[in-house]
């Protein structure tokens, strides 16, 4: 059975970092295009960085492209989000989501194959 497990969210203040992981079972990472979405209060869920195992594209949104990263760690079949220089606007269910086979579905922002419950992340004073 496929999982995808995301704790590490939390509460940090503006400028402050978190880096959330998430955890694979069932599938390999270098078979799949996996990234991060997230839902803000009263908005609908957004693409947030995506990552193709086939080519290595990376995508970043707008908003947090150069303050965010992916990236993982192949033993732990792990992805993670490090997220740096947090806004109060970053506040979200941030969503840990995967394609497989891999291809362009988080690129197009949408119908990723198998996803996290989501871990909230709070960004305030």
């Amino acid at each position: 059975q496929v999982q995808l497990v995301e704790p590490g969210g939390g509460s940090v203040q503006p400028g402050g970092s978190l880096v959330p992981p998430c955890a694979v079972s069932g599938l390999l990472l270098d078979h799949l295009t996996y990234g991060w979405f997230r839902q803000a209060p009263g908005t609908e869920r957004e693409v947030v960085s995506c990552f193709s195992s086939s080519d290595g594209r990376t995508y970043y949104a707008d908003s947090v492209d150069g303050r965010f990263t992916i990236f993982r760690d192949d033993p732990a079949n792990t992805v993670y989000l490090r997220m740096s220089s947090l806004k109060p606007e970053d506040t979200a269910i941030y969503y840990c989501a995967a394609e497989n086979p891999y291809g362009s579905k988080c690129f197009m922002g949408y119908g990723m194959d198998y996803w996290g419950k989501g871990t909230l992340v709070t960004v305030s004073s």
